[in-house]
């Protein structure tokens, strides 16, 4: 065990601000005692750095599935006064609100069992996965601008998904007060022709089951739709492409160069979040997020098409309805308690879920009683979650996002076959297609951690409790 690190409770630990000078806050780790062991020691270090930001409040935290990354650990929550604090890039990352979608249906294994090759296929060719890829999705210029300031609901509006689908995603599918005319013109040549496309690197789209023995909260398990044994699940992971990364690519370099707040960390380049630069990051980040929201919208459109035709039905009579659609990789402006007060905040979560709790006024009305549904991934060789968010004060209402990588790209691809895993996921009777070998291989199971150990750490931990582990049957991977 990490010597300087104090055990505040069961699967909770701090680093007090002795650890390193300038720490403004403690760090605060949400982990089992063997997860806290494998984690990296730049984990550490990337929290203390955060504790030094200025406008920082109560804590800087790491979820479970915590581990290095650029700037903020890759887990990594803090929340700042919005009149004294801060924004930062490294504190959203590059895949900008890059975010999970969950859709259910009215189908069971054994009903789709004959028909699931010509799924995935189907899916395979109507949502194009890997480097670069263009989707089916055409827009001009101007489309797209508007697209960026109305995100999924600019795509409602055009036929491709109904209300429902919007008043079931964070923010119903738009981050309002988006100017697209500030957006940098490499950002809109890089985002223009990726609208409908899943990407590459951990971004996937499942065809999963929900087995009788995996629902572990039938009372809530219901109200989010799941009521029949090994019920048929899609689950798709995907971000704001090209665009979101050359937004953040754009401010980092000026946020290196103009104005911006000292910090421990170059990687934390930040600024006055009231200050111009801080608004202007602020105002693009949203337009990425929107175009993240669009981008989950058309390939769930995609999706129905694909499960109607394979199978001779409609979408409706399919009960392909969606669950939720949750981000990660944001900046909200939300109110949260802390030392008695209720005040407004900035919530950075990079690799990391919101988790509201039942009550909490901005869920929608099907979710009041049980709190958000809260989506997190695991790999193709495990199987991933949904549970209930519990709106926990403990980490402003946050949990994790996924399993987190224990393992490098470059060191998965140099461990692993992608051949040979696609050949041992049949033999288990998981059907999957990729765009790259070597993509597959980053993305092996055991290049990951424990999903199960993650799950049961945030409900141990009380920041979200789980309702239903799926399997996947089908795999779609960039």
């Amino acid at each position: 065990m990490k010597p300087f690190l104090r055990k505040v409770e069961d699967d909770l630990w701090e680093i007090p601000v002795s650890y390193k000078k300038g720490m403004r806050v403690p760090g605060r780790i949400f982990a089992s005692v063997s997860l806290i062991e494998s984690m990296d020691d730049g984990v550490f270090d990337q929290v203390a750095n955060v504790a030094m930001l200025p406008g920082i409040v109560g804590y800087a935290f790491c979820m479970p599935d915590g581990h290095y990354g650029y700037g903020f650990p890759i887990g990594g929550v803090a929340a700042f006064d919005t009149r004294e604090g801060i924004i930062s890039p490294g504190g959203i990352g590059f895949d900008i609100n890059c975010g999970m979608r969950l859709l259910k249906t009215n189908l069971t294994l054994s009903e789709i069992s004959g028909s699931l090759i010509k799924l995935v296929d189907g899916l395979f060719s109507a949502v194009p996965a890997g480097v670069g890829g263009t989707g089916f999705f055409s827009v001009s210029r101007d489309d797209f601008l508007e697209l960026v300031e109305g995100g999924a609901r600019w795509i409602v509006r055009r036929g491709y998904g109904t209300v429902d689908d919007l008043t079931l995603t964070e923010e119903e599918g738009c981050m309002e007060g988006a100017d697209a005319a500030r957006v940098s013109d490499r950002a809109i040549e890089r985002g223009l022709k990726q609208v409908g496309t899943l990407g590459s690197g951990n971004h996937y789209l499942e065809i999963q089951v929900a087995r009788r023995e995996d629902v572990l909260d039938k009372k809530t398990a219901a109200r989010f739709g799941f009521t029949l044994p090994d019920q048929i699940a899609v689950m798709f992971h995907c971000g704001s492409r090209g665009f979101g990364h050359q937004v953040a690519s754009d401010w980092l370099k000026r946020f290196a160069g103009e104005g911006s707040v000292p910090a421990a960390d170059r990687e934390l380049a930040c600024a006055p979040f009231h200050s111009e630069l801080g608004q202007g990051y602020f105002n693009d980040m949203k337009c990425a997020a929107n175009m993240a929201y669009a981008n989950r919208q058309v390939i769930l459109h995609r999706i129905r098409e694909v499960f109607s035709d394979v199978l001779h039905r409609s979408p409706d009579d399919l009960g392909m309805t969606q669950v939720y659609d949750v981000s990660h990789n944001t900046a909200k402006i939300e109110e949260h308690e802390y030392g008695g007060t209720v005040a407004e905040m900035l919530v950075h979560r990079k690799g990391a879920t919101r988790a509201f709790g039942p009550g909490m006024e901005s869920l929608p009305d099907l979710y009041r009683e049980t709190g958000q549904p809260v989506i997190i991934g695991g790999s193709m060789e495990t199987g991933s979650y949904l549970l209930a968010g519990t709106g926990a004060r403990a980490a402003f209402c946050t949990t994790a996002h996924g399993s987190g990588r224990k393992m490098s790209r470059r060191h998965a691809r140099k461990s692993f076959e992608g051949k040979k895993i696609i050949n041992g996921l049949e033999r288990r009777g998981i059907y999957v297609r990729t765009s790259s070998y070597s993509g597959l291989a980053e993305d092996a199971g055991a290049a990951y951690k424990d999903i199960d150990e993650i799950v049961s750490v945030t409900a141990r931990a009380g920041i979200s409790r789980p309702v239903i582990r799926f399997t996947p049957v089908g795999s779609i991977k960039g």
